[in-house]
Order: C-alpha cells, then sequence, then structure tokens
C-alpha cells in the first residue's frame, strides 16, 4: 500500500505583529523580522496591505498590493542576502 497527499496544504503564514520597527511573519512554527529599515516600501503601507501576504512556493512570500516578494532565506538569514530592496 502506498500513502498519498491528499488536500490542502494548510502550513500556517501570516503576520503576527507589527510595529514602529517592521513586523513579523509566521511561517510554519518559526517567526522572521521584517524591518522597515531594509525593506521600506512596507512603511508607508497599510495595515491590510502587510496581513494580505500569499505564499508563492516553497520558501518565497508576496504582498500583491504592494508588488513586493520576499524570499524567506533572506530573512532567515539576511547577512547572506546583503543587497536591500529598492524601487
Amino acid at each position: 500500500m502506498t500513502l498519498q497527499m491528499s488536500g490542502t496544504n494548510t502550513s500556517l503564514n501570516e503576520v503576527t505583529n507589527i510595529s514602529q520597527a517592521g513586523f513579523w511573519l509566521l511561517v510554519e512554527d518559526k517567526e522572521y523580522f521584517v524591518p522597515f529599515n531594509d525593506y521600506p516600501e512596507f512603511k508607508l503601507a497599510t495595515i491590510e496591505q502587510i496581513y494580505n501576504v500569499k505564499r508563492i512556493g516553497h520558501g518565497a512570500f508576496y504582498w500583491e498590493e504592494l508588488d513586493i516578494d520576499i524570499e524567506l532565506a533572506a530573512l532567515a538569514e539576511p547577512d547572506k542576502y546583503p543587497l536591500k530592496f529598492k524601487r
């Protein structure tokens, strides 16, 4: 007998907190901080726009209204990704 996955992936991904310095993104069981200094486009975004995040693959997130995407690896190890967001 072989097992097959069925149904929809229900992994937890959500913004859990917003502060003056940035916001926290919960991915499954770990939180990642998204600092406004490194991602300044979020600083002027509304709360609703920040909360409206979609997972686009295994390790990437997208804010459609803001046209911003972030790789999880850049949040997990920011020193390995020195380039910062620019428009």
